[in-house]
């Protein structure tokens, strides 16, 4: 590999107007020095061994790959092709990684099939470092120019291209249809009243929803509409999110478990979901947790939560509880001359609550900040264990 490398250095320096040659340029120069005629010592070409030793496969993943290259005679092609790799910028764990997932790309032809998709990536304004990054999302797919077009679709849907490689890490984008699949799903998901950014944001972390047969997407926009999510509603690409995972019977599932842990009515448990739908992304031991400090300690109603549910979301050591006990602490030693809403102190940012309750009490209540420094990593300081 580091002859390879050394290729590429090579074919940049063995002019003095290397500097106006295009990146592709000495792309393709560093691939044909690769496949320059050399003499073997060994007349048979080894590639189980070749895939070993030049690309870091284990022996079993070259043992398995070298079936699908059983017709290579010679290391000109695969030399180029790691040459071309490693102009890219792929590291020697990223080639053995793509290699080991796709051993005919040692086959693909560098001037025919590889420069001209990376070119017409790089007319998409993608980087070299993202093209690599590509390379290992894109695996086989990378190799067919057809994918060009589908990338350049995905990137004006995503909105760019980071959010598109993230998605390509939970989905294989590029094996489904535009027109069949996904254009299709793009477009009721718009019928539904999501404008490009929520589809955008929607995507990223849920890829699947676009390139799932469309009667699923339907049903999920149905499930989200049970669950008291209307189309058109600023909480509907939430829902969406929330019971993509799931099916009907699982949704109905963890709104059932919802309502009896926080002793919901009906109707509660429908403002409290509807509010926030990612409760339902919650585990049960999450909740049970919440259920136990809002009501049996800090004693507030089970309407009160239902219509706040916001406040179920946050940490509850690392925000929630310190806030709580140095309120409570304030309250008991006399500090604070109102009654403070619950919900409130929970809300406000971080700066805020330091603003209003912690930094006004420095003379009165000297350790306060450094109690509540202590709480919110999780510890319990005496002065805020209350009897």
């Amino acid at each position: 590999m580091l002859r390879l490398r050394s290729c590429i250095a090579a074919a940049s320096l063995s002019s003095p107007s290397a500097s106006h040659v295009s990146p592709l340029h000495r792309l393709l120069s560093a691939a044909a020095n690769a496949t320059a005629p050399r003499i073997s010592p060994n007349p048979s070409f080894a590639v189980e061994d070749y895939l070993v030793r030049t690309c870091g496969l284990t022996r079993a993943q070259a043992l398995k790959a070298s079936t699908k290259l059983s017709h290579l005679k010679s290391p000109s092609k695969p030399d180029a092709v790691l040459a071309f790799l490693a102009g890219l910028g792929l590291s020697t764990a990223d080639v053995a990684a793509v290699v080991s997932k796709d051993p005919k790309l040692l086959c693909a032809g560098v001037e025919e099939t590889l420069a001209p998709v990376v070119d017409g990536l790089t007319g998409l304004g993608l980087s070299h470092s993202e093209i690599a990054r590509l390379v290992s999302l894109a695996r086989q797919k990378f190799r067919q120019k057809s994918s060009i077009s589908k990338l350049q679709y995905y990137l004006h849907l995503f909105r760019s291209s980071e959010n598109l490689l993230r998605a390509m890490k939970f989905c294989d984008l590029l094996s489904h249809s535009l027109k069949r699949v996904v254009k299709p799903n793009v477009a009721f998901l718009r019928e539904c009243g999501l404008g490009d950014y929520d589809i955008a944001k929607l995507c990223v972390s849920r890829p699947r929803m676009i390139t799932t047969r469309p009667e699923h997407i339907q049903a999920m926009v149905a499930c989200a509409e049970n669950i008291g999510v209307p189309r058109y509603s600023g909480m509907f690409r939430h829902a969406l999110h929330a019971v993509a995972s799931f099916n009907e019977e699982e949704v109905s599932t963890r709104v059932d478990y919802l309502k009896s842990t926080f002793m919901w009515t009906d109707a509660e448990v429908g403002i409290a979901v509807s509010k926030a739908p990612n409760l339902l992304m919650k585990s049960k031991v999450m909740m049970q947790r919440r259920s136990e400090f809002f009501i049996s300690e800090v004693g507030l109603e089970p309407a009160y939560i239902a219509h706040r549910p916001i406040m179920l979301t946050y940490s509850l050591e690392g925000r929630v509880r310190p806030r709580y006990y140095a309120v409570k602490f304030l309250t008991e030693n006399g500090l604070l001359d109102y009654a403070c809403d619950f919900y409130n102190t929970v809300m406000v940012s971080e700066k805020v609550f330091m603003k209003k309750f912690i930094c006004p009490h420095k003379q009165a209540a000297p350790n306060l900040a450094e109690d509540y420094a202590t709480a919110c990593r999780g510890e319990v300081p005496a002065r805020f264990s209350f009897t």
